[in-house]
């Protein structure tokens, strides 16, 4: 039980919002004076002001990082995203360098990393453990995790949640909200129309920190999940669980996006990707549960044994028979490349604006147009090699275009922002691992 040192880089995690303001405006700070530095040493050079290279350069990405990784909460969570998201659409450094964020936060410092779990168990926390690692095996965003051996026997993996990232969260949504309204930090389009994604990433996170419902929510999905060869659901141990600590059987393996590594055989890639397709079509038509968080550290593929575990509910989200339907037609369209038809299913999911001035009508012929973009791999026929396809980086490009020329356009319902991340989320995965899938049998007769 003692404190061994840290390998990991440690930090108090800050609370208060003026305290946490102070270290998101010094994040901002730092990216626009690099943005600055960078455009300043172009003149010198002769070279053209390029805003956008000279804002994702590796020298800001690092400075992003590091600020990002000691607030944690709301702010490294939308880091997190940015990621994830931008695998083949940022700079290839600046992406890699924001990846650490996905599992690689700062840890606590030993001190307090004891005052949590003095305040969870109490004084004679030591005596519900045979051993305890304080060494974390992981951090992120909202806590992190410790390897420890239970008083039983059993191997658990403890998820710790930071002291004070809950009751931060409205505070930290406040911030980024006042932040994007400062002229040139974000485009002008997005800024004005901002504040409904920060709400839905806001509601988001207040689920993500409640791990008693997250300990319900792992339940309902191993239940639905069933008996699976590939893929399970760690058992959540309800006697060690807390209102922020959620303890789970220990789960061997790495994360997947480790598997992107030349050594791995494609073999195995293709099996791992098939299976989290197979899983995101199983979950919306079948269990009617989602799991909405595709991050790369929730997935850990045990190769010995060929096992993929499902970790982290908190993103969890049901699918009414209404939307499975409504999915399904809009599926239909795609796969049969039927403009009119996808139309059709993309006004029954409110995905389309019904205005009638210029602007909204750009943006809703661009969304019909990224719709059926993405259902490129579904009308492949054999397999789909995401290794070389250039699809991602078409699709965001596009969307990226649209979304500095002519804002967001209308904010589709809650439900589908998240549905529709752990979609994109399955192919930008599929796309990291460089995989093979063979779409058109994962989907089977769903869309038949």
């Amino acid at each position: 039980m003692s404190n061994p040192p840290s390998s990991r880089p440690q930090a108090i995690v800050p609370q208060g919002r003026t305290r946490r303001f102070a270290h998101l405006a010094a994040a901002a700070a730092g990216v626009a004076a690099g943005a600055a530095a960078d455009s300043l040493s172009r003149l010198a050079r002769g070279e053209a002001v390029d805003l956008q290279a000279s804002l994702f350069t590796p020298g800001n990405a690092r400075r992003l990082a590091e600020r990002l990784s000691t607030m944690r909460g709301a702010v490294m969570k939308l880091g997190q995203l940015l990621s994830m998201d931008g695998q083949n659409v940022l700079p290839p450094a600046f992406a890699e360098l924001l990846s650490g964020l996905r599992e690689q936060a700062h840890s606590m410092p030993a001190s307090q990393l004891a005052d949590v779990l003095e305040q969870e168990y109490g004084a004679d926390w030591h005596a519900r453990f045979r051993q305890f690692s304080f060494e974390p095996i992981a951090a992120a965003s909202i806590g992190q995790v410790h390897r420890a051996e239970a008083a039983d026997g059993r191997l658990l993996a403890i998820k710790l949640q930071y002291p004070g990232v809950r009751a931060s969260v409205d505070s930290d949504v406040a911030n980024l909200a006042l932040l994007a309204k400062l002229p040139g930090l974000v485009p002008a389009a997005m800024a004005a129309d901002v504040s409904p994604l920060l709400e839905q990433i806001r509601a988001q996170l207040l689920r993500e920190t409640d791990y008693q419902t997250e300990a319900q929510q792992a339940g309902h999905y191993r239940e639905r999940l069933g008996a699976d060869p590939v893929l399970y659901v760690p058992e959540i141990h309800a006697g060690l669980s807390t209102e922020h600590i959620l303890a789970m059987d220990f789960a061997p393996g790495r994360p997947i996006d480790q598997l992107a590594r030349d050594d791995v055989p494609q073999s195995v890639r293709d099996q791992v990707a098939t299976a989290l397709c197979r899983l995101a079509v199983r979950e919306v038509f079948e269990m009617q549960l989602v799991q909405t968080d595709p991050n790369f550290g929730n997935y850990l593929y045990d190769i010995e044994r060929g096992r993929l575990a499902l970790l982290d509910f908190g993103a969890t989200q049901a699918v009414s028979d209404t939307r499975m339907r409504q999915l399904r037609a809009l599926g239909q369209a795609v796969l049969g490349e039927d403009r009119s038809a996808t139309e059709q299913a993309a006004w029954a999911l409110e995905l389309l604006d019904p205005g009638d001035d210029a602007n909204t009508l750009t943006q809703n012929v661009a969304t019909l147009t990224l719709l059926l973009a993405l259902g490129e791999p579904l009308r492949h026929i054999g397999l789909y090699d995401f290794g070389r396809s250039t699809l991602v980086r078409r699709v965001f490009e596009l969307g990226r275009a649209q979304l500095v020329n002519h804002g967001v356009g209308r904010a589709p319902p809650a439900d589908l922002i998240w549905l529709q991340r752990k979609f994109v989320g399955t192919f930008l995965l599929c796309a990291r691992l460089r995989a093979r899938v063979d779409l058109q049998a994962v989907f089977g007769d769903v869309l038949r």
